[in-house]
């Protein structure tokens, strides 16, 4: 059955002006246009338009969905499979979210006090979900299942004080990402970068090597998933991260 893109929308319950833009970007375009132009859309489509709305979900960005599925070693089986691992983590994750409010609220109130740590915990649960549904496979081929474990568990019992500091090195890290592009011979602002990523990398790292902070920027450039994160931000972003991490370990 072919839908147009008017009953497309319809059936998935989005408008036709997200149709045309997921076409105009390479995300979804439909499986024809007719001779007056109108696109129509088949089983296939449909089945992509439905992992793009779980991706969407769990806030992975439209560039990363797009290479995630035009990924030639693409499973369609294994993909819905981790839907369903991460929306029911999601779910959980919801309903946690729900207690800490509700605790709030009992707090507020008079009732028992509530540790700083209760009220960022779902904040964390969501960091690591979505990392994990996005970037894991690669990072775990890499660095072994130990490495990213202890990773999320250390984001997982991260302090107020420590979850606030990663927040604030990660926007460091996207303004000091955006001077480098600006100013692309300031050698002191690409050192500053790279200092200001291994300072984000280290709240969830157990240990610090110049090789794993290369191998990791390298990745960036070579993984589209990765590379579409910090591209996002600044056009060549990764390639410019990844120069300022290399000449900063080889100091």
């Amino acid at each position: 059955m072919a839908y147009s893109i008017k009953q497309l929308a319809q059936l998935a319950g989005v408008s036709t002006r997200t149709l045309r833009y997921y076409d105009e970007i390479g995300l979804l375009p439909p499986a024809y246009i007719n001779d007056a132009g109108y696109r129509f859309y088949e089983q296939k489509q449909v089945d992509l338009l439905q992992h793009i709305l779980f991706y969407r979900e769990l806030d992975v960005s439209l560039e990363t969905i797009r290479a995630i599925l035009t990924d030639p070693q693409f499973d369609e089986v294994a993909a819905l499979c981790a839907h369903e691992k991460n929306l029911r983590q999601e779910r959980d994750r919801l309903n946690r979210l729900i207690e800490t409010v509700e605790q709030t609220i009992k707090s507020k109130e008079g009732g028992e006090t509530m540790q700083d740590e209760q009220k960022f915990t779902a904040f964390k649960e969501k960091l690591v979900a979505v990392n994990e549904e996005t970037y894991a496979k690669e990072v775990r081929d890499k660095y072994g299942d130990d490495v990213v474990d202890a990773a999320n568990e250390k984001m997982l019992q991260m302090s107020r004080a420590d979850y606030e500091g990663m927040q604030a090195e990660a926007v460091r890290v996207q303004e000091l990402l955006k001077k480098v592009s600006e100013t692309s011979d300031d050698e002191r602002a690409k050192l500053a970068l790279a200092e200001a990523h291994r300072a984000w990398l280290m709240y969830t790292w157990k240990d610090y090597t110049k090789e794993a902070h290369a191998g990791l920027a390298e990745m960036y450039v070579a993984d589209e998933r990765f590379a579409a994160y910090y591209n996002d931000m600044v056009p060549n972003g990764a390639v410019l991260l990844r120069d300022a991490i290399i000449a900063y370990t080889k100091q």
